[in-house]
């Protein structure tokens, strides 16, 4: 068997924490969206460079999540998939989290495809550790379609999370990972506190990975993570939004010991998108009050003259932790959608009116 460690070992000892030059000074970052979009403004708020955490790297606002171009819920061409990155990157995207689960290989298969030829130094990349990707006979249930006979297998140990990260990089194609978290620990939690974790603070130490972290559905395992360990960053899904404040009290524990904050599921899966064609809700379709709730928050949006996934995209983003809002998308059409709606004019009017109706 391969030694854990293969790709990673022969480069300790060489920080990778200088992800826009040398110096680390702000490279300018090309915005090109406002003329792809025909649209004649000032640059929005998304586009400002900040530090993802103490020592992670210069982020802007907007990152695109991958998992869509790992066949979720339906399947995506290789064409499509890279079109999909193509299309984030000209209109200014730079920041790209994807993991192994995620298409059970795929989507870093082809975001490291997409990627390939690109300025290394420009690119963020973010996967994750604790699942190790193996043969099963076994045909277990998955969102994910088309994914070929490797199956996720969770594996927080030390040996795990080097394996996890060097086979992350195989398929990625690069030599090195901006951000590596510890993904959905929530049945491991003493694991992944003993063993994943660590390992991580080890590869920081040792310039493998830039920043670390944890990514999951859930707030409070968060916060605890947050309060005992030296983290740079966390990935909360789903639990800042619109219809889901749960995670409140986790961002402002990370406002206050300078955590960067990623925050994905902004549509709660769909629901905050469209509440009346087949909506979805946490990956399952949504419940009616749900429905209900999203519509008079829709009607909300209406009356102040802007619509409901702007408000729930650039809601995501108020929060003073919050680093960077992860957009999922699996055609050029979706990025399009979705940078436009992180772009449009939200009047701060429409806030407490939201508030009230949340």
């Amino acid at each position: 068997p391969r030694r854990a460690g293969h790709r990673i070992s022969h480069r300790i000892g060489h920080p990778i924490g200088r992800p826009f030059g040398r110096d680390r000074r702000r490279r300018p970052v090309g915005h090109p969206f406002t003329e792809a979009l025909g649209v004649s403004t000032s640059a929005p708020a998304w586009t400002v460079p900040r530090p993802l955490g103490p020592r992670g790297p210069q982020v802007l606002g907007l990152g695109l999540g991958c998992a869509p171009i790992g066949n979720l819920f339906a399947g995506v061409t290789d064409d499509a998939a890279r079109a999909t990155v193509d299309s984030a990157w000209e209109l200014g995207i730079r920041s790209f989290d994807t993991a192994p689960q995620y298409g059970h290989g795929l989507s870093e298969q082809r975001l490291g495809a997409a990627l390939a030829g690109r300025p290394r130094d420009q690119v963020v990349l973010s996967t994750k550790v604790g699942r190790l990707l193996r043969p099963s006979v076994v045909a277990e249930p998955t969102v994910f379609t088309d994914v070929g006979p490797l199956v996720p297998t969770f594996d927080f140990s030390r040996d795990g999370v080097r394996r996890a990260l060097d086979e992350s990089l195989e398929r990625l194609g690069v030599d090195r990972v901006d951000l590596a978290l510890v993904h959905d620990p929530d049945d491991h939690e003493d694991d992944a506190l003993a063993h994943a974790f660590p390992e991580l603070l080890r590869l920081r130490d040792e310039g493998v990975v830039t920043a670390i972290g944890a990514g999951m559905n859930q707030a409070p395992m968060l916060e605890r993570f947050v309060e005992r360990l030296d983290l740079d960053a966390v990935l909360l899904a789903g639990r800042w939004s619109l219809l889901d404040r749960s995670g409140e009290a986790l961002l402002d524990r990370c406002a206050e010991r300078g955590v960067g904050v990623v925050i994905g599921g902004v549509f709660n899966s769909g629901v905050l998108v469209d509440p009346d064609d087949a909506p979805t809700y946490d990956y399952a379709a949504a419940p009616a009050e749900v429905v209900a709730r999203a519509r008079a928050l829709r009607a909300v949006c209406e009356d102040h003259g802007t619509t409901l996934p702007a408000a729930a995209l650039q809601f995501a983003a108020r929060h003073p932790a919050v680093t960077t809002v992860l957009i999922g998308a699996r055609s050029t059409a979706e990025v399009h959608l979705d940078v436009a709606w992180a772009s449009e004019t939200v009047p701060d009017e429409v806030w407490p009116a939201l508030e009230r109706v949340g």
